[in-house]
This record gives structure tokens, sequence and C-alpha cells, in this order.
């Protein structure tokens, strides 16, 4: 549509006319408004206005100054903006119109599956949806063997667990949406709407089942197997950008304006930026409520809400009942009390899932004075927004994963959760996995013995890469040497939790003193100390949501970094299920003892077969590998190479290296000679 096609709200009124400027509060504002009224559809301004008021949202047209009223089924709240052309839109206007339109959800008249009259179902760009059988289906498929509305009746039908989290059924009868495993009785096709997210269902008018509370599922796989925008967005927004920074941060960081970054998320998932970070602040309230005796003042700013106010209001709006009533639902069963200042709660999972691997993994790499592991917790000290957190992430006696937290500041909560459940890779779809996986005779016996397997990721991006980068050329041991050497030498003393423990260094500190502290190779520490430097002055910027070619290339460019590191930090960092690091000395032991190729040519070749979920065959290399029994369980790892082995004749003669000061017996043949760029033993 070009500029103008409602005038006023595109940069440009249809006269051509320059808007007028104003605050930069005002001028978010009337971004926001010329997202919400230029729809791609109508050409013309009248056009554009009659779609309008069905809406009970004002525009201004060349020919006349047009307001219309109405309001939400059950608001029983007008929408009377009166808004006039852009030069001369009052910023009080301006704020009261978002007010309306975003916190109480006024004119939310989003998605045809809720329409109530005789109007053709349109997307939030007024363009038609998919409709299959006179039922209009408002998920947009974006990978080939996406199910269609037939495939996702059927889950319904069946109450699959396994995809809860991975979209939401929307009920035009009776205004709820639901989990697709709700015991409830299924709808009829007719009444059934599929949603992609929970945001857009509040879009379109419905609220929360009270029976199933699909805001309690896991959140859906899709965001760490894709690597678009969206699926990009929609990580950090879990990370609580939008409430840092707002949307323009969100779109600045991912290289889109606003406006069209809100168009690519109305049109994929029914719902732009703001409404995704609602329905996200939401969800970490409902936990709260249920899980913890905070206050509702202290659940409200918590969650990221900006008021007690507001957060009343879209609790009512979402589950349909205040917030007392919500809590008084929750159950007590498990008698979990938690210490004065603690936030202790449950966090939702897809099963099954590998907590011995991931405990263990944790407790092998632990920085001393940083990160403390056992056999069923792992605890450490973080740096968030809001200043520095504790959390101890355990596995309860009644089978579940519980988070333990100590904040400087509660509106880092929903930050910290999403970077747990990031860490302990607790959004993957384990029973997708393992059924890939399982298909190759080779490797079904480790995927049956270590069902639910997981690729831990990471806390901290920036982190992550010093520490991999420090962790070249060296065993594990001597490398968490290392890193607690450098914590206690520059590291931050902090007491948020049950006791004093020890920040990990900021990129500054390490650029401006690490070499006094780091041993090693000149050319290594150089390195190291040179990535710390780009990290600092923001010359390199890693996070969940960067673009994995860019991340990969941008890393590749910095003296020191070869292909393992770079693969691994996008491994551990973005969370992509599709690397394979044919360096690692410890992932070709692995293979080896599995009985495959555990050269790099024939390492590589035949792990192709895996896509996409390599990463995860790779933590069975790991997992397979001799120097894991250190801290996996004897008998499941013998269990695994004692299956796989006979598929291949023995090697007469073997060799013995050592890797984390563990001596590792490798059938003769094996290359046991260092890479000659990196060592990739693990980080």
């Amino acid at each position: 549509m070009g500029e103008g096609a409602v005038g006023g709200f595109a940069g440009h009124t249809a006269h051509g006319g320059a808007r007028a400027s104003g605050s930069p509060a005002t001028e978010r504002a009337r971004e926001f408004l010329d997202l919400a009224l230029c729809r791609v559809g109508p050409t013309s301004a009248e056009g554009a206005a009659e779609d309008a008021s069905r809406s009970g949202v004002s525009v201004f047209t060349p020919e006349s100054s047009w307001t219309a009223e109405s309001s939400r089924p059950g608001d029983g709240l007008p929408l009377q903006p009166r808004c006039r052309a852009a030069r001369d839109l009052r910023e009080s206007d301006v704020s009261r119109w978002v007010e309306l339109v975003v916190e109480t959800g006024a004119g939310r008249r989003r998605g045809g599956a809720v329409a109530r009259g005789p109007s053709t179902p349109v997307s939030d760009f007024r363009q038609p949806m998919s409709e299959v059988g006179g039922r209009v289906d408002a998920m947009t498929p974006t990978i080939v063997d996406a199910p269609g509305f037939t495939e996702r009746y059927r889950v319904i039908q069946s109450r699959d667990r396994r995809f809860d989290g991975q979209f939401v059924t929307a009920v035009r009868s009776t205004g709820i949406y639901c989990r697709p495993s709700c015991p409830a009785r299924t709808p009829k096709e007719q009444n059934v709407t599929f949603y992609a997210t929970s945001a857009a269902a509040h879009e379109a008018g419905y609220r929360a089942c009270k029976r199933c509370l699909p805001e309690a599922a896991p959140g859906s796989p899709l965001w760490d197997v894709r690597g678009d925008v969206v699926a990009r967005a929609m990580r950090l927004i879990a990370d609580g950008v939008v409430d840092r920074e707002g949307v323009p941060g969100l779109a600045g960081r991912l290289g889109y304006s606003s406006r069209h970054l809100s168009r690519l998320l109305q049109a994929e998932l029914g719902a732009g930026p703001l409404a995704l970070a609602r329905a996200h602040r939401a969800h970490t309230a409902r936990a709260l409520l249920v899980g913890t005796e905070l206050s509702s003042a202290d659940v409200a700013f918590s969650a990221g809400f900006s008021s007690v106010r507001q957060f009343t209001d879209t609790i009512g709006e979402v589950f349909g009942m205040p917030p007392r009533d919500l809590r008084a639902r929750r159950s007590h069963a498990s008698g979990i009390e938690a210490s004065a200042g603690e936030i202790d709660l449950a966090l939702p999972v897809r099963g099954p899932i590998d907590t011995v691997g991931l405990f263990g993994w944790m407790r092998a790499h632990a920085i001393p004075g940083v990160e403390v592991g056992g056999a069923r917790s792992f605890a450490r000290v973080v740096r968030l927004p809001g200043g520095p957190a504790w959390f101890e992430v355990r596995l309860a006696d009644d089978g579940r994963l519980r988070l333990r937290a100590r904040l400087s500041a509660l509106a880092d909560l929903g930050t910290l959760i999403s970077r747990v459940r990031r860490l302990f890779d607790l959004d993957a779809d384990p029973l997708a996995v393992d059924e890939s996986l399982s298909q190759h005779p080779e490797l079904a016996p480790a995927v049956a013995a270590i069902p639910g397997v997981r690729v831990p990721g990471a806390i901290d991006a920036d982190e992550m890469l010093l520490r991999a980068m420090i962790g070249q050329q060296i065993s594990v041991a001597s490398a968490r040497t290392m890193q607690g050497r450098l914590t206690a030498e520059l590291g931050e003393s902090v007491a948020v939790g049950p006791e004093p423990m020890t920040l990990f260094p900021t990129p500054a500190v390490i650029a401006e003193r690490g070499l006094e502290v780091l041993r090693g190779p000149a050319a290594r520490m150089r390195a190291i100390v040179e990535a710390a430097d780009a990290l600092a002055d923001g010359r390199l910027t890693l996070s969940p949501g960067d673009d994995g070619v860019e991340q990969r290339e941008r890393l590749l460019a910095m003296r020191g970094i070869g292909p393992w590191t770079a693969d691994y930090v996008r491994m551990r960092v973005l969370g992509d299920p599709d690397v394979l690091l044919p360096g690692d000395v410890a992932a070709r032991a692995g293979a080896a003892a599995l009985g495959l190729p555990s050269d790099p040519q024939g390492f590589t070749a035949w792990s192709e077969r895996l896509a996409p979920w390599r990463s995860y065959a790779m933590a069975h290399y790991w997992y397979a590998a001799p120097v894991t029994q250190a801290w996996r369980a004897p008998a499941e790892t013998a269990a695994v190479v004692a299956a796989a082995r006979p598929r291949r004749a023995p090697r007469s003669g073997r060799a013995d290296v050592v890797v984390s000061g563990l001596a590792v017996e490798i059938p003769a043949g094996f290359p046991a000679s260092r890479p000659e760029t990196e060592s990739e033993t693990l980080a």
C-alpha cells in the first residue's frame, strides 16, 4: 500500500502534507496508529475508513474527518478517540488512544474466527485467511511439513500432549482457547480456529481455558528450529527486550523498522510484538500467582507490568477471572515453601527429559565460585538487566524441575525464566527428536538408552563466547581451572544468593586486565582479550536473536576464532538444533564407541543424514564418549556402547589419550592428534 492510504498516519497525508513532529513518545504512538490503521487491502482512503468503521477506529480522509464508536463485546468500553489529521493530533489524544487499544484491548476485532456477522474472514492485514471446508484457519504454515487444519484437529481429538505449546485451539461457540491436550469435550470442526500463539487468540478476543491453562504449557520448539526473523523476534521477546527497549529496540536488534517487523509478526502469528510481549507477561504472572505467595503488587512488577491496574486488567481479560481467583485455584499438593525473599516455581517441560545428562554436564563445566553443580541440582549467579541474581534448578521429589531464585530487581524474573529454559533446553520436542534419530539403526541404541536428550544452552551470550575461547586446545578440567582463576581475580563478589558467590567478569574488565590473569599461548590470550574488547565496545554483539549465518561470519572474522568455536557458540547461544562439530575430539570418540566413522570427513558425511537434529546427535556422541563416564551413570554409558559396538567389527590394538584428566581408551586408528587450528574439546 502506498503512503497515505490512510491520511495522516503513514508519514504523509493523502495530499502529501508532512507529518507534524512531536516528542519521541508521540512519534512512537503515531507509528503504532499507523500500524493499527494502515492495513494492506483497500487502496483508497474511503475503503480504509470503511474497514476501520467496522472496528471502531477513527481515520482521517482527504474528504472528511470521520469518527466511529463501537465496543468489543463484553467490554462496555466505547472507543472514541476522535482523531484528526496527523498535523493536528494532540499527544494526549495519541496516548489515550494507545492506552485504550493496547491495555484494555478495545477494538480487538482481528481474526475472522470471532467476527460476529456475515463479514468475510480476514486477517489483521485485511487479507483473506485460509479456509478449509468453510472453517477459518488462522495459522500460517511456515515449514513444508506444517500440519493443516485436518491434522491439527486430529491432534485435539487425540489430546496429544506432545503438541502443547505449539499451537492453541480457539472455540468460537465458547470464546475460549485451549491447549491441544485439553480434557474438555472436543469442539465441532466448524467452531474451531487454530492460532500459532496465545497472543493471537487474545487479540481475536478469546480468553484462556480455566481447565487446561494453556499458558502453563512449555514454549514452542519452532522458535529454536527456525532461524527466520519471526523466530528470532520470539526469542528476544521471551528475553524481555520489548519490556526493556520497546518495539523500536526489538526492531533495531533485528535490522528492521518497527512497522515492517510488526507487519511480519501480524501476518504470520496474528499478533504484533506488543501483544506477544503482553502474553508473555501474562504467562509469567500466572506462574507467580499459582506458584508463590508474592503479593499482587510484587507479582505485577515481577511479571513486567508497569502498574497493578494494568496487571489486574490483563489477568482478567486473558484468564476470565481476577488475580485472587486465579490464585485460589492453585494446587497445594506440592507443599513447597520458599524462604523469605525467594521465588520458587515449577518449570513446565515436555517429557521425557534426560536430567542425568543435563545436571552432569552442568557439574562437569561448573566454574568454581560462579556455579555449583550436583547430581540433582545446579545453581549459579548471573548478571541481569536489573542487577545480579541467583538461581537454582533442581529435580524435585515429584519428578518435576523447579526454579528457586533471588533477584535484585523483581522485573528481571521473566528474563531469568526465559534464560533458564534456554539453558536447560526445556522447550525442545524430545519425542520428535528421538523418533527421527532412532530411525537410523546405528544410533537407535543410544537414543533408546538415553531418551529425551537435551542440548544445554547459554545463560549469557558474551560469557559463552569467552568461555569457549578459553577452552580451546585444553581439557575441560584445565578450562575450568583457568576460568575459576579469572573469576577469582576479576569477578565481582555478590551476596544475592544464600551464600556469597562471584559473577563472571564482564568483557570490559577482561579486556582491560585479562592479560594479567590468563595463562597460555600469547596469541590465544591476545585473541581472548580482543574478543572481550569487541564485546565491551559493541563492535561484536551476541544474542539469542542473532541470525545464525551472520553470527558465524562475524565470529570467524575475529582473530583466534575458528569453525569449532563459532559453531559451538551458535549451538549454545541460538539453540540451533542442527550443528555438527566434526573437529570435536570427544564427539568423535563417542562416534567411535558407537561403531560410527570417527575421522572428520567420515564423521561429517555419516552425520548428514541426521539433519535437522545434528546438535542432539552431538549430545549422544558426547555421552557415548568414555570421558563422560566420570559424571554420567556408568550403567547408562555401558548399555549404550555395549548395544552399539557389535555393529562394527572390533579393531586390534589400542591407544590411550588423556582428556579432562582421565585416561580414555580409544580404538587404534582414531586420530588422536590435536586439530591444527583449534582444540575441539568441550568449553
